[in-house]
């Protein structure tokens, strides 16, 4: 017989809460939970005002290439200042009372930025670049990128390759980064950080940039055996792209909430 399981006691006078907060292809939603068993205690739903942007840039004349679909990084931060306040007008939780937050995030959800955390496309001068956006997890444009890192990985018989079912697709954080570096090499050297999206706008939410676990094994080919591909790997690739992880992103990889950030 399996064990019975049983909801964690709160042991507080007050009651605890939690908001989760998907943040999805067309819209975020936020959900309050009671901590003490779980019960949803109120939900909100912010359509992304630019959505999915995958015709042409904002308030431009710049138009995009098929399977492009990019997202403005303004969408995530409106979203958090919508959701949150009104979840806790729903349910007249005091926030106070609230002791966590979770978030969600489609992946791999690619963002240049510069080394303070400011995305490359609210700086006008790469307005106008499509490749300084975000590009969300369906951006499928960078296919021959994908292409080329499956072809150089098992011409060099790497050993992380087999865990991805002997290929990876279009919508893996490097083939991404290597579409950037080939097509506007420009943008690519002004990014000081490339990005999940999710773990950006943690990085905006508590002001500490940590690289979770889930979303580097699973689109950025990290291993917690062994890291990252070599240098030598990424060199192959494209020379200017030997030191990305060093230059453009962290080795340090956490699972979210593992300790305290700030």
């Amino acid at each position: 017989m399996a064990p019975k399981v049983t909801a964690p006691k709160v042991t507080s006078m007050s009651p605890r809460y939690a908001v989760g907060i998907d943040f999805g292809t067309e819209s975020a939603r936020a959900l309050l939970v009671d901590v003490a068993d779980g019960r949803e205690i109120a939900t909100s739903v912010y359509p992304y005002a630019n959505g999915v942007i995958d015709e042409r840039l904002p308030d431009s004349n710049v138009w995009l290439e098929p399977d492009w679909a990019l997202q403005d990084p303004a969408d995530y931060i409106v979203a958090v200042k919508r959701t949150v306040p009104a979840v806790l007008r729903q349910s007249g939780v005091d926030a106070g009372d609230v002791i966590g937050l979770g978030i969600a995030f489609t992946a791999s959800t690619l963002l240049p930025a510069t080394s303070d955390g400011m995305p490359l496309c609210q700086l006008p001068h790469y307005r106008q670049q499509p490749h300084a956006w975000v590009k969300l997890w369906k951006h499928h444009a960078a296919q021959a990128e994908a292409d080329r890192i499956n072809e150089i990985a098992r011409q060099r018989s790497e050993p992380w390759l087999p865990f991805y079912g002997g290929k990876i697709s279009s919508e893996s954080f490097f083939s991404k980064a290597l579409q950037i570096l080939n097509e506007a090499p420009a943008v690519y050297h002004a990014a000081d950080c490339l990005i999940e999206a999710g773990d950006w706008i943690v990085w905006q939410l508590t002001g500490h940039q940590c690289r979770n676990s889930c979303a580097a094994g699973y689109k950025a080919l990290w291993q917690k055996d062994c890291g990252f591909p070599s240098q030598e790997y990424f060199a192959t690739l494209h020379p200017q792209l030997a030191d990305v992880v060093d230059r453009k992103m962290q080795r340090e990889i956490s699972p979210w909430a593992a300790k305290p950030v700030g």
